[in-house]
């Protein structure tokens, strides 16, 4: 496992009482890279997260952001750092502008270009409006672009997108591309199998606080996933759909054979999902 990665993990576990949340996983993200942390509700994704970043100390293994140890260089590690939470920690009587600017003061930070940073999660226009009147989506841009403030080499964010409408959950993902460009390294903790697929260069699957699988998108689906062709015709004026596996050799003699002799409706590849992927795993769904 290389040590010079941003985000690297080694033998990390933790338990609340006698519930093992986290049990001795490894894992390392390269920069400029993003990992998709795959995992329904309770499979220790937001406690791997917690970790990372410092809020809990991992009782075995060790973590080093940046090559600081979590623990022992936290303030230093922390520095470099920006993290957004699925629960809001907002000051809902200020604006967002004030946020911002006091999360700033936290840093050192003097200087921030306030407009720019909202102006790049789609809240330029309600600056100064009290956070309290924020929709859920606009709350968790605010988030987000807090968690820019301090220009960070490494972003850890859970579930940015949850349950937000399409207009801001594509206004989240463009930022995590946007900072993935200028080499930020990026965790992401999520359940939403389609958003890790569009994001991320490689995906661990977390069950019961172990990794079931880490590797590209591509190379699961490869390895697990089947490519099927789905086709729909009509033989005697009755509606024929089937599924032929395209690794079989006789599957374009049969294609050929209907189109040949029957009306077709219509026909397209489809290729295993993620979330396909996961359930053959480890037995569980995502959701």
């Amino acid at each position: 496992m290389p040590s010079e990665a941003p985000i690297l993990a080694e033998e990390i576990a933790y338990s609340y009482n006698k519930l093992l949340a986290v049990d001795r996983i490894s894992f390392h993200v390269d920069a400029g890279e993003i990992l998709g942390f795959l995992g329904p509700n309770g499979a220790g994704k937001t406690t791997t997260l917690k970790m990372l970043v410092g809020l809990l100390v991992p009782q075995s293994g060790r973590i080093a952001i940046l090559g600081k140890d979590i623990v022992k260089n936290r303030a230093e590690a922390q520095s470099q750092i920006g993290a957004c939470f699925e629960e809001k920690s907002l000051y809902e009587d200020m604006s967002a502008a004030a946020n911002l600017k006091f999360f700033a003061s936290l840093f050192g930070i003097r200087d921030l270009d306030v407009a720019r940073l909202l102006d790049r999660v789609g809240l330029s226009g309600d600056r100064k409006d009290r956070v309290s009147n924020y929709s859920k989506g606009m709350k968790q841009r605010l988030m987000v672009a807090r968690a820019l403030v301090n220009q960070p080499k490494v972003l850890f964010l859970d579930e940015p997108t949850d349950g937000l409408d399409p207009v801001s959950s594509e206004a989240i993902r463009a930022v995590i591309l946007e900072e993935k460009a200028k080499g930020v390294t990026v965790f992401l903790t999520t359940h939403d199998m389609m958003e890790a697929d569009k994001l991320s260069d490689h995906v661990a699957f977390i069950s019961e606080g172990e990794i079931a699988a880490f590797d590209t998108p591509e190379n699961l689906k490869h390895q697990y996933g089947k490519r099927i062709l789905k086709i729909r015709y009509y033989r005697d004026r009755k509606l024929i759909e089937e599924e032929l596996p395209l690794e079989d050799k006789q599957a374009g003699r049969h294609i050929e054979e209907i189109l040949g002799d029957y009306d077709v409706l219509d026909m397209h590849t489809e290729e295993a999902t993620l979330e396909d992927i996961f359930i053959q795993l480890t037995g569980k769904k995502l959701e």
